[in-house]
């Protein structure tokens, strides 16, 4: 992808190679960790090095705009989700595309199996690229929504973004729809087609996700017949980050990562095995 910012097309990710011991006589497999907007260069890194410990390899990916990616003139991340449509829909457009290329490149080094993990923005940028790309078999979404637009309009992070339509004569219905193209929710049913393995985690008290926005997901999973595990924090959007929620939501994400990825290795194993006997037979 190509925008007017050379610093942000050129993509960043820190790589975290799992060890050859913790790997053995497994298939290699690896996640993609997208971080929430505005993170820093060393959110979630910490994340990389739990999954290691499972024989995970890691890519934590920089988001369109972020850390290293955002350009000079910007303190925040703000060209990532903003008021300009066409910029915040070719940025997301821009991350789906990074993390299927990151895909290509692990399949390049030998790598089997892939799982994504995004958190806040990141949850969506990671939805719509399993939707798009059945190789990403584990799916985990920290703060999740269905509409980009609702979360804009009612958010209290793009406060300023929703005066901006409001100052334009838009209401929250037309920010929904000029934001549909880049909402999970209108990939539902794509993302439904291709069994996967998906953890939904959300906060009670989130003002940047508001509550019925995230139930909204798990009501649309349910009506698709979408196979996913639901965790609840008792907290709000950032204060995912502090003391103690961030332990609690570390154990929820590691021990869905290692179960779901534990699983697609004994699910080759077996498939590799009643192949062997079929072969054998024959």
């Amino acid at each position: 992808m190509r925008t007017r910012y050379p610093e942000n097309d050129q993509v960043n990710a820190r790589w975290y190679p799992a060890h050859p011991e913790a790997q053995k006589g497994r298939p290699k497999q690896a996640m993609i960790v997208m971080p929430q907007w505005n993170a820093d260069a060393f959110s979630h890194n910490a994340l990389c090095t739990l999954f290691n410990s499972f024989g995970i390899s890691c890519l934590r990916l920089s988001k369109p705009y972020h850390d290293v990616r955002r350009p000079a003139e910007l303190e925040r991340s703000d060209y990532a989700v903003s008021s300009n449509v066409g910029r915040t829909t070719e940025a997301c457009r821009q991350a789906v595309v990074d993390i299927r290329s990151c895909i290509d490149w692990l399949e390049s080094q030998g790598y089997e199996h892939f799982g994504v993990l995004g958190t806040s923005l990141g949850s969506c940028y990671a939805f719509i690229a399993a939707a798009f790309d059945q190789r990403l078999q584990v799916c985990a979404f920290n703060h999740a929504s269905t509409w980009f637009g609702d979360v804009v309009w009612a958010g209290q992070s793009t406060r300023h973004i929703r005066a901006a339509f409001e100052q334009s004569g838009l209401t929250q219905d037309q920010v929904r729809e000029i934001f549909s193209i880049v909402s999970p929710m209108s990939y539902m049913d794509r993302f439904a087609a291709t069994p996967k393995r998906v953890l939904v985690v959300h906060a009670t008290y989130d003002l940047t996700f508001p509550l019925k926005y995230s139930l909204d997901v798990l009501t649309n999973f349910d009506a698709l017949k979408i196979d996913y595990i639901s965790k609840v924090l008792p907290c709000g959007h950032y204060t995912t980050g502090e003391t103690p929620y961030k332990y609690i939501d570390g154990w929820y994400l590691g021990s869905f990562i290692y179960k779901s990825f534990k699983h697609l290795a004994q699910t080759k194993t077996i498939t590799s095995l009643e192949s062997h006997l079929t072969a054998k037979a024959q």
